[in-house]
């Protein structure tokens, strides 16, 4: 039996996911799916990939996820199981690139500037 891997990156996050055909058991950091994401939004997030390509409960998936918030590791997550997928079959390739799940997502967060409040945010300017 023959596991797949794919390491998916976003914001400060980033997920290894290996994917291993299965009864669709999943486990994030060694906790079970769905403690480990109690956010539903993230949930479907991170499954994408799985729903768009037909292949739920076909993989028993297990992830190390690391850095930023749960809602960055959600998105590293799909982006790894959609890269795992692409090992297992080729032929999805097309499906995932449609979703735009194979981008990884180049967004950061801004820095702060010195003499600011935040990255955008200036302090009230006074004329006199």
């Amino acid at each position: 039996m023959k596991d797949f891997y794919g390491t998916g990156r976003r914001k400060e996050a980033t997920a290894r996911v290996r994917l291993r055909p299965g009864s669709g058991q999943i486990l994030v950091n060694g906790q079970p799916f769905e403690e480990y994401f109690p956010v539903v939004t993230t949930r479907i997030t991170a499954l994408k990939p799985l729903h768009v390509t037909g292949t739920e409960g076909k993989f028993d998936i297990y992830v190390l996820a690391d850095g930023g918030g749960k809602s960055g590791q959600a998105g590293a997550v799909s982006h790894g199981i959609a890269r795992a997928l692409l090992e297992y079959d080729a032929s999805f390739r097309a499906t995932l690139r449609l979703h735009g799940l194979l981008t990884r997502d180049p967004r950061m967060v801004e820095r702060k500037k010195y003499g600011q409040k935040k990255a955008r945010k200036r302090f009230q300017f006074s004329k006199r």
